[in-house]
């Protein structure tokens, strides 16, 4: 009797780590070749937990072109790499082609779905795949949601997850987000990590990286080793991700005290700090601006002006996505990890 096909999809962004910030700051550059890379390596480690198919969308920088290529290589041959499959779709080389993969994806049954990107690629993933669980890996500017991880312990923990070896209530944990909603003009979009609330009236270079373009940031949780703009509650008055509130820091250049925070890597500046606190679940939030720009996850994306009334809440029906070190803590318990002498990967069996 054969076993339905084990599928997972890998969506690498061509554009993430390649914003303004890169010459704003002294940021890196996670080029095509180092996410072709990290790609290869999370088929290395899917091969070792059983996954069949692997499910990667098409791109106009070679990611896709180079995994093909080492698909058919010795190496991938001794580790036994899945099946892959390119998606059949068009490409804008915008947002919607990461919207459109995800939803892909899913409608072909993929368990999971390993992202390589920032914030704001795992945002526009998590918005179309409901509860398929996200694999999150940092290759953006500001990565505040995507932990940085190798690919391939990540990848061996979300092959664990999708081939039934390691229990969901483990595997997997539920994120939180920031709706932000302004019934006059019948928006409801979402965060995972930040809201920043900005005095320019219009959109125009997405990318927030001054001082004087921030009011409030609103957050889902911030660590004090962050970069970005959660680094700002999360140098002040930091929330962990497991918690189940969130925080809110109100900024000022004429404050009596300010905080000196890494808004991007390699830019520290003082930051004027007039107040802050909790956010509560479901306690919608007035903004202390009348008129302005709305950053979600670091990009502009919202204008409101007098007569418009935003409001953040803060609630924990973000996605799932694996717990990396929780799986990778119960493989050890359990020694999943452990084989045969009829594995192929046994010293037994390797050449000499």
């Amino acid at each position: 009797m054969s076993h339905p096909v084990l599928t997972v999809g890998i969506i690498a962004n061509p554009a993430s780590g390649r914003d303004l910030r890169r010459l704003t700051a002294n940021a890196g550059l996670y080029s095509s070749t180092d996410k072709a890379s990290a790609v290869q390596r999370l088929l290395a480690a899917f091969a070792a937990t059983g996954v069949d198919q692997v499910l990667l969308p098409p791109d106009m920088t070679g990611i896709a072109a180079a995994v093909l290529k080492a698909g058919l290589g010795p190496q991938a041959a001794s580790q036994r790499w899945p099946q892959l499959r390119i998606l059949d779709m068009p490409l804008r080389q915008t947002v919607a082609d990461t919207r459109l993969a995800a939803r892909l994806m899913v409608e072909q049954g993929a368990s999971l779905i390993a992202v390589l990107g920032g914030d704001g690629t795992h945002k526009a993933v998590a918005a179309e795949v409901g509860d398929t669980p996200l694999l999150t890996l940092s290759t953006g500017t500001n990565n505040a949601f995507p932990e940085l991880r190798e690919a391939t312990s990540a990848g061996l923990a979300g092959g664990l997850y999708a081939s039934g070896r390691v229990p969901a209530p483990i595997s997997l944990r539920r994120n939180k987000r920031l709706l932000v909603r302004e019934p006059n003009r019948g928006i409801c979009e979402w965060a995972l990590v930040d809201v920043a609330v900005s005095p320019q009236r219009f959109v125009g270079a997405r990318a927030i990286s001054r001082t004087e373009d921030l009011a409030e940031v609103f957050v889902t949780f911030a660590e004090p080793h962050a970069i970005g703009l959660s680094a700002l509650c999360g140098l002040w008055c930091p929330v962990p991700r497991n918690a189940p509130e969130g925080a809110w820091i109100r900024l000022h250049p004429h404050a009596d005290q300010a905080l000196l925070a890494p808004l991007a890597p390699g830019l520290l500046l003082g930051c004027g700090v007039t107040a802050a606190g909790i956010l509560t679940p479901g306690v919608a939030h007035s903004l202390s601006l009348a008129s302005g720009t709305l950053a979600l996850d670091g990009e502009r994306e919202i204008e409101f002006s007098e007569q418009d009334h935003p409001t953040i809440t803060l609630d924990g029906h973000g996605p799932l996505s694996i717990d990396v070190e929780a799986v990778l803590a119960y493989a050890a318990r359990h020694r999943l990890l452990a084989v045969g002498r009829e594995h192929p990967q046994h010293p037994a069996n390797q050449p000499c």
